[in-house]
């Protein structure tokens, strides 16, 4: 450590892995940044993990690494946390479940399948997390933000 900053660098080989350097000199293939608070503090609390499972680096703050690195991190977690916003539901197959939801993101239009209402998960601040049948989580960051026939929609699954 270098006052409060991990000494590491991290890089790309040809095939697209991470590959960390540690304070050692030694290199790491195959490395995974996993958020410790992906929702309530994305920036801060950081992990590299190695291939084998083991945390290699703790990043107290992802903003006070240089730029470069700060710059492949963000790309790779971006990928790793993809996690579209609801930005308006247009309607559900049913009221019971598992039903078939059509919405508006801000990555486009879609529709998911909800397998169980206990896929809805209340986040702080009025915010919710849809889990749907193939994994993706859609985030609602207030869902009084909502337009009134999407809440009307949302409310008789919460």
């Amino acid at each position: 450590m270098n006052g409060n900053i991990p000494v590491f660098n991290l890089e790309r080989d040809a095939f697209g892995r991470l590959v960390l350097t540690d304070a050692e000199g030694e290199r790491h293939v195959g490395v995974t940044p996993v958020r410790a608070f992906p929702l309530s503090a994305p920036g801060e609390g950081v992990s590299l993990v190695g291939s084998e499972g083991r945390e290699l680096v703790w990043i107290d703050r992802v903003e006070v690494l240089p730029a470069e690195t700060r710059t492949l991190l963000e790309q790779e977690l971006a990928v790793r946390d993809f996690a579209p916003t609801l930005l308006k539901l247009h309607g559900v197959s049913s009221f019971g479940v598992p039903s078939t939801w059509t919405v508006s993101t801000d990555r486009g239009e879609t529709s998911f399948v909800l397998k169980a209402e206990e896929d809805i998960r209340r986040l702080e601040g009025g915010a919710l997390l849809i889990a749907s049948a193939h994994g993706v989580q859609f985030r609602i960051p207030d869902a009084k933000a909502l337009d009134r026939p999407s809440r009307k929609l949302l409310e008789r699954f919460l």
